[in-house]
């Protein structure tokens, strides 16, 4: 997901990237609506996965062994991205500017760790949560997380997910006045920081979903009622943000909390409908699903290099915007997983990646 959205943006019309080919056919806005789409939910489902993991690797190693782990798989991937793959994707940028400064100056003046902002974030949540931790110890009695429960506890209903979604829409619209969409961060370096409320309550689900054991039987209800609710939210929010004059990007308006609530409930509806299907149809182990799995954080560290290359590389080609993604999204995700497994196979370089 993560490769075929940034092979999107180079050929879509939010040329937010180390590289762009701003869409100059009609097929540029299916890229756009992916974009968006992908943007309101993908980036939460990751907080979610990582907080689900969080409890119990604090519970087995202990506070110092977990946060020495966490610096390990979370800090050195992101020192080695702003110290050597950073400078080569900014490259092309810097040469196409013919008043540009030394390098070194251009490094510092455009600071940020790209994708790497997602591990550096959750680098954050994850201090954050052994902080909490040390001050308010699960009550005693109760099951540590590394330890699961024989049965799964009782499943939040349609009304508690309903409350859930109504809280973080509305979080999210007050947020949002404070730090709007497109809003950026910068040093710190986020690309989304108006996406802030959904990231560190998702979070927050995982981790109480691993400690109570939600995920181990998603219920039907959740997948049908989730895919039912990302359906009917997905044109509520490309109409919201095509609406005039951008009124839902602008903070404070009812448009603005339209898009909000339509956001949020499409964020947990598709998150529960992904949790569903794989859990049902796809949990089962291979040699295939294993070395994807495997592979999985490499490529995320990987891939900017992969699709900057590639939308270079084909920048001669005169095609619809839409057929150049294929193309690129099609050659990026073997490479991807290519280059992750050359980086995998260098001596130790499995315990970070």
């Amino acid at each position: 997901m993560v490769v075929l959205h940034h092979s999107a943006i180079i050929y879509g019309n939010i040329p937010l990237f180390y590289y762009t080919e701003p869409a100059d056919d009609p097929s540029g806005a299916l890229l756009d609506v992916f974009l968006v789409l992908n943007q309101a939910f993908f980036m939460g489902f990751f907080f979610l996965i990582s907080g689900f993991f969080t409890p119990g690797s604090l519970d087995r190693r202990g506070a110092r062994g977990f946060l020495r782990g966490r610096l390990m798989r979370l800090g050195v991937p992101l020192l080695l991205f702003l110290v050597l793959l950073r400078p080569v994707v900014y490259l092309g940028i810097y040469l196409a500017d013919p008043d540009a400064p030394p390098y070194w100056l251009h490094y510092v003046q455009t600071w940020e760790p790209g994708p790497m902002w997602f591990v550096e974030t959750l680098l954050v949540f994850a201090l954050v949560y052994a902080l909490i931790r040390r001050f308010r110890p699960p009550r005693e009695g109760a099951p540590a997380a590394a330890v699961r429960p024989d049965r799964p506890a009782r499943v939040p209903g349609p009304l508690a997910v309903a409350g859930f979604v109504a809280v973080l829409a509305a979080l999210t619209y007050l947020w949002r006045i404070a730090v709007p969409i497109g809003a950026t961060w910068p040093i710190v370096g986020l690309p989304t920081p108006a996406y802030m409320p959904q990231y560190v309550l998702l979070f927050a689900a995982g981790a109480l979903a691993f400690r109570r054991g939600w995920l181990d039987a998603v219920p039907r209800w959740a997948g049908w009622g989730g895919a039912g609710t990302a359906l009917l939210m997905a044109p509520v929010i490309m109409l919201a943000i095509s609406a005039p004059r951008e009124a839902a990007l602008q903070p404070g308006t009812w448009q603005s909390l339209l898009l909000a609530a339509a956001e949020c409930a499409f964020a947990v509806g598709a998150v529960l409908t992904l949790l569903a299907v794989f859990q049902r149809r796809f949990n089962r182990r291979s040699r295939a699903w294993t070395f994807l799995s495997e592979h999985a954080y490499a490529v995320y560290f990987l891939h900017i290099l992969v699709v900057v290359g590639l939308g270079h590389a084909f920048s001669w080609w005169e095609a619809p915007a839409i057929a150049k993604f294929a193309a690129v999204g099609a050659l990026a995700l073997p490479l991807c997983w290519g280059a992750a497994y050359a980086l995998r196979s260098l001596p130790r370089a499995d315990r970070v990646f």
